[in-house]
């Protein structure tokens, strides 16, 4: 399961931020989605070498121990991210970011072009996303306290299930080419793994509440995130089967990011990037990009 060891709490000049650093090389900021917390960035950071990239892992604003406080917008939280790395004497990052951690990720590319190597999008909302209604099921598992105890059963007891239900609310994937991609997953360890530990990441509640709140009235509006200014190298890596974050998203950054690249991965879930048979192929090129200087 999802360990992240000890985390530090450091002040800064935009409050206080949960984060911990890992391995020695190009430094990479890594932003989890939404809910999330360090744990779910330390899970999206596994395929980066130790030995060749320093993952810089947070919990973004009122998500574990990062307290919301005034840094709601993805402006502030991009701010945020900016007086991190100041703290830790760190002048420039590759930029790895999953879902909701899209819009702050594209503002602190924006807004901080001098920073920021490059920068990988793995299908990263890019305009407005409503919540959409949860079935009973989902709000039994992800918004109560009583259901994160069941997750928790659920993934030691019955694992298969666990992968069955976040394959199936995670993409539009129907029939056989559900099954298929449920089977494959449980078949392979490590992609079994990473599904199993972001199930344990998505409460809504407890300490993740203030940021899933958060998260959803900022993502409701209409942010203007400057994509057209982004100057970095951008990978944008998007399951064509996606329906939490849609292709849609991806298709946007990517006609106005100038210098941006999309792949996608044919019948991907949100899951695609960790779960897809052509995974090492798209991770390859991620690790490309997050090299670049």
């Amino acid at each position: 399961m999802t360990s992240v060891g000890s985390t530090t709490v450091v002040g800064t000049s935009r409050g206080p931020v949960e984060y911990q650093v890992r391995g020695r090389g190009r430094p990479v900021l890594v932003l989890h989605g939404s809910p999330g917390g360090i744990d779910a960035a330390e899970a999206m950071s596994r395929f980066l070498p130790e030995d060749r990239f320093v993952s810089v892992l947070l919990s973004r604003p009122g998500y574990l121990g990062t307290e919301l406080g005034d840094r709601c917008t993805p402006d502030d939280q991009a701010d945020l991210y900016a007086a991190l790395l100041d703290e830790l004497g760190i002048e420039k990052v590759g930029v790895l970011a999953w879902s909701g951690g899209g819009p702050s990720a594209f503002r602190f590319a924006a807004k901080y072009p001098d920073r920021v190597t490059s920068l990988v999008a793995l299908a990263c909302l890019s305009g407005p996303w409503v919540d959409p209604a949860s079935d009973l099921s989902t709000r039994l598992f992800q918004s109560t306290r009583v259901g994160d105890w069941l997750m928790r059963k659920l993934v030691a007891r019955q694992p298969l299930q666990v992968i069955r239900g976040a394959v199936a609310s995670e993409s539009s994937l129907t029939g056989e080419d559900l099954e298929a991609e449920i089977q494959q997953i449980a078949s392979d360890e490590s992609k079994k793994q990473f599904v199993l530990d972001l199930a344990l990441t998505a409460s809504r509640v407890g300490r993740r509440r203030d940021g899933w709140r958060n998260d959803c009235l900022q993502f409701a509006k209409s942010h203007t995130l400057g994509l057209d200014v982004i100057a970095a190298p951008t990978l944008l890596v998007q399951g064509s089967a996606d329906s939490d974050v849609v292709p849609a998203n991806s298709d946007r950054a990517h006609q106005d990011i100038v210098d941006s690249e999309l792949l996608t991965l044919d019948l991907g879930t949100h899951f695609a990037f960790y779960t897809h048979p052509s995974l090492q192929l798209a991770q390859a090129k991620a690790i490309e990009y997050l090299l670049r200087s």
